[in-house]
């Protein structure tokens, strides 16, 4: 009569959802009278609303072995059995409750949804061979809806969310498993995880060795280990090696590096633009390029390898290029710096875009007047129509065209203030210069002393020499 008093008041917390009291009172029946089935039962139902399904099986589990005909328990431990991700062992539940009651709705709705759970693992189990990951998570959101309390498919989908590069999604999952369970090594595993991928390798090393002290055979947790002391240590002697200027060693060493694990996407995306840098070094522009291109498919924000490939594309003359590049950092960090570098590249845009009149004449950017001078008396020489009348009408027109280029070259380089001009990349046209209007046979007379008269003279064949009268 005492235990059935507790029982019923019990009963009565159970039904305001005062579960902590209801699961008091029940304790209070069973500690008063132990062999009763029904109040096994009834603290079963009142852990599981408490989420304490573990708890609650042991008592659904005593239930049925007090009363095997005692439906509720079987429906009870096989609904924990399913909570807690067991999806075999609940079916065998429900099966036995339809045993006992072939027309109960509950165990044959029960047991849909155990089916339900055993299809998606076994997809997961598939696609994460597949490395589909995206599929993986979806599998255990939709088996979770069902074993709310397994731990197993949330380490799972935890761990394929660090691999797809979620991090704090991962370490959410993660974190509230390690609340209920401090000791529980693939939690311990998928918090490393995350911190090895997001670059954290000594944080991550501590967690991995953590692991291992609670189950040292976990493969996991050793391999990822084993990879995060061998990717510190090359990397750390490519810095060593780089700092000390043997660029070739760090080369090696960083190419070594990458080769550790293809799946560390932010700890490689460092290493191809540290190689990067090293190849720049070595004058090795194209490699480099390729380099932070690799770096910046990995981590489209690293801004590091952006300014590197932009300055890259800025010693190859690929203006364009660096423009995109340092757009895309002024972008995303609007410094003075950024800034400026921008406007540089946007000039040597602007300053390729026009006639190279350096290059028209053949000389070197900062050449002296002297140096100017005889680069047109040779390349006038060697351009002018006079010396070509015996030429095509396709070659006289060629060298006509190159004539006037040379005239305008020497117009611009050996005035100080228009050269100035033409270098700062200023638009000389804007500047009242309009190239298309001068005479390039006035430049010619004017640089060769005047109005005299002066031809080109055969003395042999191909040769000519030009004569002043």
């Amino acid at each position: 009569r005492e235990a059935e008093s507790f029982k019923e008041q019990g009963n009565a917390y159970y039904a305001k959802k005062d579960y902590n009291e209801a699961y008091n009172y029940y304790t209070k029946a069973i500690d008063t009278c132990p062999n009763n089935a029904s109040y096994y039962g009834n603290r079963a139902a009142t852990l599981m609303m408490l989420g304490r399904f573990r708890e609650a099986l042991g008592d659904a589990q005593q239930s049925v072995r007090l009363d095997d005909s005692f439906v509720r328990g079987h429906l009870r431990e096989g609904k924990c059995h399913l909570s807690l991700g067991n999806a075999m062992a609940a079916s065998r539940c429900f099966q036995r409750v339809l045993e006992l009651d072939h027309k109960n709705t509950q165990a044959q709705q029960e047991l849909k949804n155990a089916s339900t759970v055993l299809e998606y693992e076994k997809i997961a189990e598939v696609d994460f061979e597949k490395r589909d990951f995206r599929k993986v998570v979806f599998c255990m959101d939709r088996a979770l809806e069902f074993a709310p309390a397994c731990h197993r498919f949330k380490i799972l989908k935890a761990e394929c969310l660090a691999l797809l590069g979620r991090y704090p999604e991962a370490q959410s999952v993660a974190s509230d498993i390690l609340r209920m369970d401090s000791t529980n090594a693939d939690a311990l595993y998928v918090r490393g995880l995350c911190l090895y991928y997001e670059d954290c390798i000594e944080k991550a090393v501590q967690f991995f060795v953590q692991a291992l002290r609670m189950a040292p055979d976990h493969e996991k947790a050793c391999l990822a280990c084993r990879n995060a002391k061998a990717l510190k240590a090359k990397k750390e002697d490519g810095n060593k090696a780089f700092k000390e200027g043997n660029y070739k060693l760090a080369y090696e060493l960083y190419t070594e590096a990458l080769g550790i694990d293809p799946n560390n996407i932010k700890t490689n995306a460092k290493l191809y633009c540290n190689r990067g840098t090293v190849n720049s070094k070595l004058r090795k522009l194209e490699e480099a390029i390729d380099d932070c291109t690799n770096a910046v498919k990995l981590d489209d924000t690293y801004i590091k390898a952006y300014l590197r490939r932009a300055q890259c594309y800025m010693d190859t003359e690929q203006y364009e290029d660096a423009v995109r590049d340092y757009e895309k950092v002024y972008q995303t960090e609007k410094t003075k710096e950024h800034k400026q570098l921008l406007k540089n590249a946007q000039v040597e845009l602007k300053k390729s875009k026009r006639k190279d009149y350096y290059k028209i004449l053949g000389v070197d950017k900062n050449a002296s007047e002297d140096e100017i001078k005889k680069a047109y008396r040779k390349r006038a020489l060697m351009h002018h129509p006079d010396r070509h009348s015996g030429a095509s009408a396709e070659v006289q027109k060629e060298e006509e065209k190159k004539f006037k280029e040379v005239g305008e070259a020497f117009t611009i380089l050996s005035d100080p203030k228009k050269k100035a001009r033409y270098d700062s990349g200023q638009d000389l046209e804007e500047d009242g210069l309009n190239m298309g209007d001068f005479d390039a046979n006035n430049i010619f007379k004017a640089f060769f002393g005047g109005p005299g008269n002066f031809s080109f003279e055969a003395s042999g064949p191909g040769n000519f020499f030009f004569q002043f009268g």
